[in-house]
């Protein structure tokens, strides 16, 4: 179950390393997230309302076990438009509304295996406290002209214990995701450190990843929190 430490072991057939990690969420009425869901998945809810996140970063050492990273693989941007469901027989974990990189590549790969990949001119830099993201429209050959996602999270201080609530652990802390293959739903297990979580604030050009997986312009100013990121173990996929 979701929470600050992996629910399971992972024996482990792939490890990516998160990088200056932003958590961006809003919170939407359950119905309106439901609607994006495939059966048998269930939106989550917290005093009746769901989370949607989106999640810029940067990939990094992807690699298989005991191998170096795959050369064109070593660091690019990601960014994950993402919600968080009940799956079948109780197990929660994420479902990804879209996915977004700048290696075509990578994205080919993952979209085999029914995660919704697609492409963006991209980047991702840090300097000092300050993390800088830019991605462009996305697409199945590459990104459109002008800026779809723009950002830039200062870190502040790491999060103090009793701002660490449940609600903020179940949000990041998930060891599970859900795909849809051949007509199947798949689940792929996570492992990883408990996230080192970070005071932030963000400016920039934020919802259009909202809009983008059909979701209306939200009310509000996003709940932010950031992490320097964290060592990732998954392991095989397998029906749900």
């Amino acid at each position: 179950m979701s929470g600050r430490t992996p629910d399971a072991a992972v024996f482990a057939v792939n490890h990516q390393d998160w990088e200056d990690v932003t958590f961006l969420h809003w919170d939407y009425d359950v119905d309106v997230v439901q609607g994006l869901l495939p059966s048998p998945l269930r939106a989550q809810s917290w005093e009746g309302r769901s989370f949607v996140g989106v999640t810029p970063f940067r990939m990094a050492r992807v690699r298989l076990p005991w191998m170096p990273a795959i050369p064109q693989w070593r660091a690019f941007p990601e960014l994950n438009i993402r919600t968080y469901v009940t799956g079948p027989g109780g197990r929660d974990g994420i479902w990804f509304l879209g996915m977004v990189v700048s290696r075509r590549s990578f994205a080919t790969v993952l979209r085999m295996l029914g995660l919704p990949y697609l492409t963006s001119d991209s980047d991702v830099s840090r300097l000092g406290n300050a993390v800088n993201y830019r991605f462009g429209a996305p697409g199945l050959a590459g990104s459109g002209s002008g800026d779809w996602f723009t950002a830039t999270t200062h870190f502040g201080a790491a999060l103090p214990e009793d701002e660490r609530t449940s609600l903020i652990d179940s949000l990041t802390g998930r060891w599970s995701a859900f795909h849809r293959r051949a007509g199947l739903l798949w689940r792929t297990p996570v492992e990883h450190e408990p996230w080192p979580l970070y005071r932030a604030s963000v400016v920039g050009s934020l919802t259009a990843p909202l809009r983008w997986v059909g979701l209306p312009e939200p009310e509000g100013p996003p709940l932010v929190h950031a992490s320097p990121g964290v060592h990732t173990r998954l392991g095989s996929l397998r029906p749900a």
